[in-house]
């Protein structure tokens, strides 16, 4: 659980340090999320090699490896502008599209939970 929560904190740190003007500080915990997005990405892909059939663990998957080239780009794009003080514009659309994707895990992990209330209870 740790290894999917704290990619999520430190993309979610990033956001809020920009939202204050410490792009530095996003930067750093930008670069910080680069191998725990990456690990917990490979942990999930295994998963899913384990149990094909689940077809939900392969989506989480991809959606860990788009997560991970989202934070990788913001970094990449960051880098170069973090000593002048301003965020490009692809850094910010980068960091706000990881934050949807990470939306987008939690949507899909609850999925199976949705579907078993949404069915009637048999007589």
């Amino acid at each position: 659980m740790g290894r999917r929560v704290l990619p999520v904190l430190l993309v979610l740190a990033a956001a809020v340090a920009d939202a204050r003007g410490a792009h530095g500080l996003a930067f750093d915990a930008l670069l910080a999320a680069v191998p725990f997005t990456a690990v917990a990405g490979l942990v999930s892909f295994g998963a899913y090699l384990e149990r094909r059939e689940d077809a939900l663990g392969g989506i989480q998957a991809l959606l860990w490896a788009l997560s991970l080239c989202l934070v990788v780009l913001s970094c990449a794009v960051r880098s170069p502008a973090t000593e002048a003080g301003v965020v490009p514009p692809l850094g910010s659309s980068a960091l706000v599209a990881c934050l949807a994707i990470f939306v987008l895990k939690a949507l899909v992990a609850t999925a199976p939970y949705a579907r078993g209330a949404l069915r009637p209870a048999k007589p």
